[in-house]
């Protein structure tokens, strides 16, 4: 996926699988046992009740009015000849007098019938009916409350199925399609805040389980996030997105937010570029002429020479108009390099009698870039246990990238955690954590 849209993510498939499944389950149930048959009443005569068991078609006694129809019915379900069975229970449905029992009878019947037969209007209202009279085994109910949500869900109702699947959950425990047709259902209805909050949930849960969330799921998190305003959970499904599914796009509109945030400083922009350069999306002269530059006026000619070489080899450096340009600070680099090679050494005794760290992090960082790590890198650490840093996170953010170079993966990690403040440097780390936690 590339970057992420605040769109809605198109169609929402019913799981008519699990409809089905349902479906015939309860078919089991209710019509496994034939209906009884009692005799018809004499003329004047009513019908007898007698004392209904609570669950229909299991002994009860029907007259034959109603129970060959009914019977009927059963046989064209189970033949998937819905429109039949609905013409049969529209039979049953004609008899005078009928019972609360055989209404029920006729209720369950029709419920499932028009369920198959695509008529949602008629099944929802007939599955309500038998639901509500108290009269179904626990079972049945359980499975009758999901069928609902789900036919809901298919006639695009979608409060009523966010309600009736949460109804599920309530009434029969936690359950994983019911969740997730509630978070679709919600999501479709426009009811953004209660779906952001449960797609955390369920992303939060799958990565403990250290199980990839959903691309789906992400995707919904970031668009209710971006309807709701909410910066800091489309960060975290962002966030989410580069640590399962990373590209170069995600990667790009990541680093893009970050650098575009009011107050960013243009301290940090030699970082940005670094963090490009190591996610894929450094790419055109521009990048390796600004990432040259700046390089230079941080005082670590050995970086500015590594991308400035990096760049003539690939082409984007040392042709056109500016040719002559990239050569010269291509050759300043070169000699810098040359010239801190003999200062570096001096400059860390310096660093060292100093009073605050930043020159030893400054001149370890330098040792870093000329991938001196065993002397560049104690060299960071002295300065940032020193204190005194006109810019602590910058140093612990340098730190952690000095590690990652290194190949000290669980060090880099645990500095880019420790990466405070707020005008960017932590957004970085952040940024820069994921990328240190991918596999190799």
């Amino acid at each position: 996926m590339g970057v992420m849209k605040s769109t809605p993510t198109p169609g929402f498939p019913l799981r008519t699988s699990l409809v089905r499944a349902l479906l015939f389950t309860m078919i089991g149930g209710i019509c496994a046992t034939p209906f009884a048959q009692a005799p018809a009443p004499a003329q004047g005569q009513a019908p007898a009740t007698g004392q209904a068991p609570s669950a229909p078609g299991q002994g009860e006694a029907f007259r034959p009015a109603i129970a060959t129809p009914l019977q009927a019915a059963e046989q064209a379900i189970r033949g998937k000849k819905f429109d039949d069975a609905l013409a049969r229970i529209r039979d049953a449905e004609a008899v005078p007098d009928r019972t609360p029992s055989e209404n029920l009878a006729i209720e369950r019947m029709r419920a499932i019938a028009a369920s198959g037969a695509g008529d949602v209007a008629t099944a929802t209202r007939s599955f309500e009916i038998v639901i509500n009279s108290g009269k179904v085994t626990p079972a049945d109910h359980a499975r009758m409350v999901q069928v609902v949500a789900q036919l809901y869900f298919q006639g695009k109702d979608y409060p009523k199925a966010a309600t009736w699947a949460a109804r599920s959950i309530n009434e029969s425990g936690p359950n994983s399609d019911m969740l997730w047709l509630m978070v679709r259902a919600q999501y479709l209805a426009g009811d953004c805040a209660s779906a952001a909050r449960e797609l955390r949930g369920m992303v939060e849960a799958e990565a403990k389980a250290s199980t990839p969330p959903g691309q789906e799921r992400l995707q919904m998190l970031a668009t209710c996030s971006t309807k709701l305003g909410d910066d800091a959970g489309y960060t975290y499904a962002q966030d989410k997105f580069l640590t399962y599914y990373p590209s170069k796009e995600l990667w790009a509109d990541a680093i893009r937010r970050v650098e575009s945030k009011r107050g960013f400083p243009d301290r940090l922009r030699l970082d940005v570029l670094r963090l490009r350069r190591a996610t894929g999306t450094f790419e055109g002269t521009n990048a390796y002429s600004a990432m040259t530059q700046l390089a230079m006026t941080a005082a670590l000619p050995a970086e500015a020479k590594k991308v400035s070489d990096e760049g003539f080899s690939s082409g984007a450096l040392g042709a056109g108009a500016d040719a002559d340009a990239h050569k010269k600070l291509r050759d300043a680099a070169a000699k810098a390099v040359a010239d801190d090679e003999k200062q570096l050494p001096q400059s860390a005794k310096t660093g060292a009698a100093a009073k605050e760290g930043t020159t030893l992090v400054n001149v370890g960082l330098a040792y870093v870039m000329m991938g001196q790590y065993d002397t560049g890198i104690p060299l960071m650490e002295q300065g940032v246990a020193k204190g005194g840093l006109r810019q602590p996170d910058d140093a612990k953010l340098h730190l952690g990238i000095a590690y990652l170079a290194a190949g000290q993966k669980a060090k880099a990690v645990q500095a880019f955690k420790e990466v405070g403040g707020t005008d960017g440097a932590a957004d970085l780390a952040r940024l820069w954590l994921i990328q240190a936690q991918r596999p190799a």
